[in-house]
């Protein structure tokens, strides 16, 4: 594993957590109506149910791809056409405006857990991007690392938006910029896609 493709997981996780989806939806809304505590709360628990899935994702394609080597050729495909299908729906739904985000109670951090451990499509995701970034054969320090930055990223990326949209400018800025942020995240999510049809 390099630090090369660590970096472009990196990017490609950014430009997932930033996608509209139900993870981010309910942060907005919790940290627009309960203020940034409850809004870095919350990204606690997206960041952990996340971190969660990649490290399922991770040991579970390890085993898989020992004893079926032809699951690894089947994950590439349905992962391309996963991701294409994001890209797509992305895109065609940019300037949509953000729909309301469903109310939860209890604690925000747990509340953001449940969000995300019952999404499997993080999984989905997470196997998908895990396929064409990273080799076969991971050490198990290497995919304590893997984890532990995608767990480091999510809580940075929501610790900050929860402080920029803790001002009303910072909050109509962002919703006047969801068409292009929408685009640039189809852009990068079709073109891992297409990567992962193309390379052998």
């Amino acid at each position: 594993m390099s630090w090369e493709s660590l970096l472009a997981f990196n990017l490609v996780l950014m430009a997932a957590i930033a996608s509209p989806g139900a993870a981010l939806l309910y942060f907005i809304k919790t940290t627009v109506m309960s203020g940034r505590a409850a809004g870095m709360a919350t990204g606690l628990g997206l960041g952990t149910a996340a971190a969660l899935w990649t490290l399922a994702a991770l040991l579970g394609l390890e085993t898989v791809f020992a004893l079926f080597p032809w699951t690894y050729t089947a994950l590439k495909i349905a992962g391309a056409a996963y991701l294409i299908w994001i890209a797509i729906q992305t895109w065609r739904h940019a300037r949509d405006p953000l729909p309301e985000a469903p109310a939860r109670h209890g604690k925000s951090a747990l509340s953001g857990f449940l969000v995300n451990a019952g999404n499997p499509k993080s999984m989905l995701f997470a196997a998908a991007v895990i396929v064409v970034v990273f080799p076969q054969g991971l050490t198990a320090p290497q995919i304590g690392l893997i984890v532990l930055n995608h767990f480091l990223v999510e809580l940075a990326f929501y610790a900050l938006f929860a402080v920029a949209l803790g001002s009303a400018p910072a909050r109509r800025g962002y919703l006047g910029l969801k068409p292009v942020l929408d685009r640039i995240a189809a852009t990068l999510l079709g073109a891992l896609g297409l990567r992962l049809l193309i390379e052998r």
